[in-house]
């Protein structure tokens, strides 16, 4: 039976339907937990609000997509779960048990990584400052090293020599031109210059004998595949040049940073747009908590700035978006960029966060209190706080569904904002206004949907002394849903 026929008839819970609607994509394990509010009610008495439920089926359905495509070009490929999107140890032994790799960026990811399973062929350290202990660590369990700049070689030249083992390295850099501009970015080697520090002062004889390269990695700020496979062109000629000086790199690595798709609909995601630009310029906002204009604002009467979001509406997405790096045509050579992969036996890497975790998780909160503002405007609070659902967007553009515990009988339409637990005026989890058939009452649940990437974990606090919200990993089952599926993040035991 069709997902929204069940929300019909049983009228226990209802997606949010705001002035403007953008209605997330939803997984059939998410319906089925909302219609089984006794296990949720269980989940939440036992582990308090919020919880983060997190579905490894789903995990790993996205894992096999991104083999599939690497296999249908018949590529070397490795894939790196990037764990600074969620810190959940499950996924991290999912990852392993998938058969890819995990990137870590700090010292304590890399330790329990390798506690988790981890080693020298499915681990790489990326992280944007690097410690003695955390080179250290990497060096004497093989794990590759992304290096950023030359302090970083003198540091890691140092513990390889202390230790009397060769580091394993790869360098990233960055800097390349497309289209007439110089891409800029703080992190890595100027592509310009790499060639000449490398052939120079890495190797045998030379300042950084301790390190070995096996290859190249970069990360762009932006979502162009254009400015993605103009890069790793450029990287696939700088690998070229390399070799022939006897550096044996084997990989490229071009990051995260692939785009997904969160809506279920485009127009929607355009009519929010026009509608919020048209309110801030007419300042008739009725979108927005207090006039928010998530990133756009009214300079001398006209509109400045732009949407500070996510772009959560995306065409090409996942497969899609790596479909186009890898079948974009070289100018110079006249061949795809996967035929220049093949040509040059390198293997391409990936370490995507964000979108190795579409549809894996929720975040599910108890409603504390209801009430009205100065303004009239009804206010409803959640035992969470703004950290628990919060990345660097000025706001999640999800529409939330609301968990009634009963049938709603009679609908009124109300319109709430969502607020947290911070004594901070600008705890408001979600900054649009959202309508629901009713008021929910005390006790009643909110979820915030596919929160899983970046969402949960990557500014979460415990200021004022709360506790850290719950990581439940879902095993998933074809038998009936019971509480006896959700384990406790933090029970999962490490290898001594």
């Amino acid at each position: 039976m069709n997902q929204l026929r069940i929300m019909k008839e049983k009228k226990m819970y209802y997606k949010g339907a705001p002035k403007y609607e953008l209605t997330p994509i939803t997984s059939s394990w998410m319906h089925e937990l909302f219609n089984d509010q006794v296990v949720l009610r269980g989940l939440i008495e036992r582990y308090g609000s919020p919880v983060n439920i997190h579905h490894l089926p789903s995990f790993n359905e996205n894992i096999i997509n991104y083999k599939e495509l690497f296999e249908s070009y018949g590529l070397k490929y490795r894939i790196f779960y990037a764990r600074k999107a969620n810190k959940s140890k499950g996924l991290v032994k999912q990852a392993f048990t998938s058969g890819i790799g995990v990137d870590t960026a700090s010292y304590k990811e890399l330790e329990q990584s390798l506690s988790l399973g981890g080693n020298a062929e499915n681990l790489v350290l990326t992280a944007a400052i690097k410690t003695e202990e955390q080179i250290k660590l990497a060096i004497e369990n093989g794990v590759p090293i992304i290096l950023d700049n030359e302090d970083e070689c003198v540091l890691t030249q140092s513990i390889a020599k202390e230790i009397g083992k060769i580091a394993s390295v790869g360098f990233r850099i960055s800097g390349f031109e497309v289209d007439g501009e110089k891409l800029y970015s703080r992190f890595g080697f100027d592509v310009d210059e790499v060639v000449d520090f490398i052939g120079s002062y890495v190797g045998e004889q030379r300042t950084f004998d301790f390190l070995k390269v096996t290859g190249l990695h970069f990360h762009l700020d932006s979502y162009s595949t254009h400015q993605r496979s103009v890069s790793l062109i450029a990287s696939i000629k700088i690998a070229s040049t390399l070799k022939e000086k006897g550096h044996a790199l084997s990989f490229i690595d071009i990051g995260g940073g692939i785009l997904m798709n969160y809506l279920e609909k485009e127009n929607q995601w355009l009519t929010f747009n026009e509608n919020l630009k048209k309110a801030v310029v007419e300042s008739n906002n009725d979108i927005t908590y207090n006039n928010n204009g998530l990133g756009f604002r009214l300079e001398d009467g006209k509109l400045r700035g732009k949407l500070n979001t996510y772009p959560f509406f995306n065409t090409i997405n996942k497969r899609s978006f790596l479909k186009e790096v890898l079948d974009f045509i070289d100018d110079e050579s006249g061949l795809s960029v996967a035929s220049l992969l093949l040509k040059n036996d390198i293997e391409i890497r990936i370490e995507p966060g964000r979108s190795l975790l579409d549809q894996v998780g929720m975040t599910i909160a108890k409603v504390s209190h209801r009430k009205k503002d100065a303004k009239g405007q009804w206010l409803v609070g959640l035992e969470m706080n703004m950290s628990q659902m919060m990345s660097s967007s000025a706001d999640f553009l999800l529409d939330p569904f609301i968990l009634y515990g009963s049938e709603v009988e009679v609908e009124e339409s109300v319109d709430v904002f969502f607020t947290g637990a911070y004594c901070l005026e600008r705890d408001v989890l979600l900054k649009r206004k959202i309508t629901l058939p009713k008021l929910p009452a005390i006790g009643e649940y909110v979820a915030f949907i596919n929160t899983a990437g970046y969402m949960m974990h990557f500014f979460e606090t415990e200021a004022h002394l709360f506790e850290l919200s719950t990581n439940l990993i879902f095993t998933g089952s074809k038998e009936k849903l019971s509480f006896f599926q959700f384990i406790d993040d933090n029970k999962i035991v490490l290898d001594s």
